[in-house]
């Protein structure tokens, strides 16, 4: 499944890249807020922690680490998958989480610029490698209520 997963993990982490590469040289020089719809914005903003700023203290190299065993993980995992549905989540997660690696090693913390709201209340702002870890999250979720035979692989 690995032929499957590591191509999925390339495209989410390009997208993810470029789309911040685009952001930062481009539609926010200079940064401001960027009102699209009545309930998106562009922003610019750095996340120095994980998922919401949680440790947003804690030592970048230590979270890249973990971000390093966390792929390793996957990418163990998505060569002993049997289901296609499972490479596809491991690679949509695993590209993610490559995504905000090479941020934290680029700029010291993570590039949002997803900027979604209702009335006042404003979501956390997030990114393309957010979109993929989730999604892959939710591919799992959603793998382990699907009939297992339609998903196996070749």
């Amino acid at each position: 499944m690995l032929k499957l997963g590591l191509p999925i993990a390339f495209i989410a982490f390009t997208a993810d890249q470029v789309s911040k590469w685009l952001i930062l040289n481009h539609v926010m020089a200079p940064p401001r807020v960027i009102p699209v719809t009545g309930f998106f914005n562009l922003v610019l903003g750095r996340n120095t922690g994980v998922s919401f700023g949680l440790f947003g203290d804690a030592s970048p190299w230590a979270l890249m680490a973990l971000t390093l065993a966390i792929v390793a993980g996957l990418i163990v995992w998505m060569q002993r998958a049997d289901y296609r549905r499972t490479a596809i989540s491991l690679g949509l997660i695993a590209g993610g989480a490559v995504g905000t690696l090479v941020d934290r090693l680029r700029h010291g913390a993570v590039t949002d610029f997803l900027d979604f709201y209702l009335a006042t209340f404003h979501w956390p702002a997030f990114n393309l490698s957010d979109v993929a870890i989730v999604s892959g999250v939710g591919l799992l979720l959603l793998e382990s209520i699907l009939p297992r035979d339609e998903a196996k692989g070749p």
